[in-house]
């Protein structure tokens, strides 16, 4: 499966088949701009923000990893992991955060253990609930965005680069570090922005798995959808589908340059 570039078009025609559900956010948010909270909206977009970034940026990263352990080591268990790890994103996310719970209390068991046998003290839950919780739940769903994002455009170096670089001297790291990821920034670029607004609007898995007083957009929407206080959703959804626009407006541009070569 690999990323697939849309078809050219200009901003308007990217922007039609959302263009009554934004013109009905902005009608219900200008009938009652007073139910705007701006100092809690910049907290949940704060929020939103630096998750979606960490993650998008952790498995972007991954992704990287290990399609390049498959390229230079090609085998049955270099394969099989790369697939195993794209499972998340075909798993719901109530059961992905439901299964995450799972290794990660077995680490905060491990870690309490570790802590009460070397000071006598116990340190309680110090995985579970916490936003790092939250980044390793994103990155298990979300992987499989990055590595369709970063495995195709990977694929496109051809190995005599990688044979001209180790006849220069150049090892395992360096021709990663000098060649690959120069010739991976846009494949890169897109898969970042793919997954950042994956994980911006993802909502089961980040009600399971967020923190106390840890609030998104998307959770606030959800919350304030159900309890039909549709004027303070109005806000963060039109805050979500702003930056969804981001990625096709990007991999649009990109098409038409394509097209244009």
């Amino acid at each position: 499966m690999s990323l697939r570039l849309p078809e050219p078009g200009s901003f308007e025609d990217l922007l039609r088949p959302v263009r009554i559900e934004i013109a009905l956010l902005v009608r219900l948010l200008l009938a009652d701009p007073a139910a705007v909270d701006a100092a809690r909206f910049a907290d949940w977009a704060w929020n939103s923000l630096r998750v979606s970034t960490v993650a998008a940026v952790l498995a972007v990263a991954l992704a990287v990893l290990v399609a390049y352990a498959v390229r230079i080591a090609p085998s049955t268990a270099t394969r099989g992991t790369s697939q195993l790890l794209t499972l998340g994103y075909a798993v719901p996310g109530t059961v992905l955060a439901v299964g995450v719970l799972l290794p990660v209390g077995a680490a905060d068991a491990f870690l309490a253990d570790t802590v009460k046998r070397l000071t006598g003290a116990s340190p309680g839950l110090i995985l579970t609930g916490t936003v790092i919780a939250l980044v390793y739940a994103y990155l298990v769903r979300y992987f499989a965005v990055a590595w369709n994002g970063i495995e195709p455009g990977l694929a496109r170096i051809t190995p005599t680069m990688d044979q001209a670089a180790r006849s220069l001297g150049a090892g395992t790291v360096e021709t990663l570090s000098r060649v690959h990821l120069p010739l991976l920034a846009r494949s890169a670029a897109a898969a970042f922005l793919l997954v950042f607004v994956d994980v911006m609007k993802e909502l089961p898995a980040t009600l399971v798995m967020r923190p106390f007083n840890f609030d998104t957009l998307a959770t606030q929407t959800y919350l304030f959808a159900r309890d039909e206080r549709l004027a303070e959703a109005a806000l963060p959804s039109l805050a979500i589908v702003a930056v969804g626009l981001v990625p096709i407006l990007f991999l649009a541009r990109a098409a038409r340059r394509v097209a244009r070569g």
